[in-house]
């Protein structure tokens, strides 16, 4: 599902203007991406986290020129489902 059907979906359902619903769908997402990266984790109750993940510094390899190289500590945006969240997936969706 892409960004606009999301807005085209919530705009009929609840019968508001595709440019308001767009405007509040990307204020969520600078709010997310601002807060974030002032290192704030988001919590949404029933849903999930949005939470700040720290990778340790690696060492990897670049295969074209055979040589290894060393990936610093950072940092990365991840999403944590809550547990309701992650249940309803598992009841409901079934992939063969």
């Amino acid at each position: 599902m892409t960004k606009a059907e999301i807005i085209s979906n919530i705009s009929e359902k609840l019968g508001m203007d595709k440019v308001d619903v767009q405007a509040a769908v990307e204020k969520f997402m600078e709010e997310v991406k601002s807060s974030l990266e002032n290192g704030n984790n988001i919590y949404l109750r029933g849903f999930g986290s949005f939470i700040i993940k720290k990778r340790a510094e690696k060492t990897g390899r670049n295969i074209s020129k055979n040589i290894t190289i060393k990936i610093p500590a950072h940092n990365i945006p991840a999403f944590k489902p809550s547990k309701v969240f992650v249940e309803g997936v598992k009841s409901k969706v079934h992939i063969e």
